[in-house]
């Protein structure tokens, strides 16, 4: 193992039944991931996570959701009024996550139109190589 690959922790997400393999297991989830960088900026309820969300399901947001409190990510608050108003916000850990995950996100915004384009190239290459005798 490099000494660049050794955690100074002591966990090595490389081996499989290390804790913080199960973590980027979890992290590799788009609607984790989506989740917490659009608690952000701050306290939302579940519709306008849902809204905010295109495309997520109303289990999946759920289970999503139940993931991220489970993890200490999430912090969920009930509202004793009738219907009961229930909001999600970050705990300091999601918030200390969502700081890298935004980076990410920056990142990916600024580059999807060259994957776009490879991706282009890579299908054109392959239907090419398959019209070949």
């Amino acid at each position: 193992m490099d000494s660049e690959d050794r955690s100074p922790c002591g966990y090595d997400a490389f081996r499989r039944s290390c804790p913080s393999h199960t973590v980027l297991e979890m992290l590799a989830s788009k609607w984790v991931y989506l989740t917490v960088c659009a608690l952000r900026r701050g306290r939302l309820r579940n519709g306008e996570l849902a809204r905010k969300l295109e495309g997520i399901t109303p289990k999946m947001l759920t289970q999503t959701l139940r993931v991220l409190e489970r993890d200490g990510l999430v912090r969920r608050e009930v509202f004793a009024v009738i219907p009961p108003r229930v909001e999600y916000e970050l705990t300091e850990l999601g918030r200390n996550l969502a700081g890298l995950l935004s980076q990410i996100r920056s990142w990916a915004e600024e580059h999807a139109s060259e994957i776009k384009d490879a991706r282009t190239r890579a299908s054109a290459d392959h239907g090419e190589k398959a019209a070949m005798p």
